[in-house]
């Protein structure tokens, strides 16, 4: 009797779990393919080469400043010698920013990349949405990161609500 009940709850897991479908992609792979995602690299290759030329070009303008005023110390005056120090430390914070408004976090090669990455990323997301749907799937994980990551989840296996309720609130008010 033991065993036909173990047997049983062991039948009925397996039925649990096998009605859950996974699947996973690559979206590296994916991205790769598509002539649009290379152009999009290409160009902000180029991009980020042009502005790291001129991020290079000033910051040797300050060296050739410092270079010359190494050179000419000795001969110049004190008044002379702030002066030209001031002008090569002005130049210097302006090099800084020049590099951070092409570079930094929201700078004009992080906006760029987003304007031309971001609508080929969302066109593969909702075909990768739609595939999953069409083949009945429930969860979608892609394996292309360090990290596995879900790219898209049935919404019946959402249990948000669930746990607000249960935590006593009320789902769809936000707390500000």
């Amino acid at each position: 009797m033991k065993k036909y009940i173990l047997a049983s709850f062991l039948l009925l897991i397996g039925l649990a779990a096998s009605a859950q479908r996974f699947a996973y992609v690559d979206t590296e792979y994916i991205l790769k393919h598509l002539p649009d995602y290379k152009s999009a690299l290409n160009q902000l290759d180029g991009l980020s080469q042009q502005y790291q030329k001129q991020v290079d070009d000033s910051f040797n303008e300050i060296d050739k400043m410092y270079k010359a005023y190494q050179a000419d110390q000795v001969l110049l005056t004190d008044d002379m010698r702030k002066r030209r120090e001031n002008d090569i430390i002005e130049k210097e914070k302006k090099a800084k920013e020049l590099q951070r408004q092409k570079f930094g976090p929201e700078g004009e090669l992080f906006q760029t990349r987003t304007k031309l990455l971001k609508p080929i990323q969302e066109k593969v997301a909702t075909v990768i949405s739609e595939t999953a749907k069409n083949k009945t799937l429930d969860f979608v994980f892609d394996k292309s990161s360090e990290t596995t990551m879900m790219i898209y989840a049935s919404s019946n296996y959402d249990i948000s609500n669930d746990v607000i309720i249960r935590l006593g609130y009320k789902p769809g008010t936000i707390v500000k």
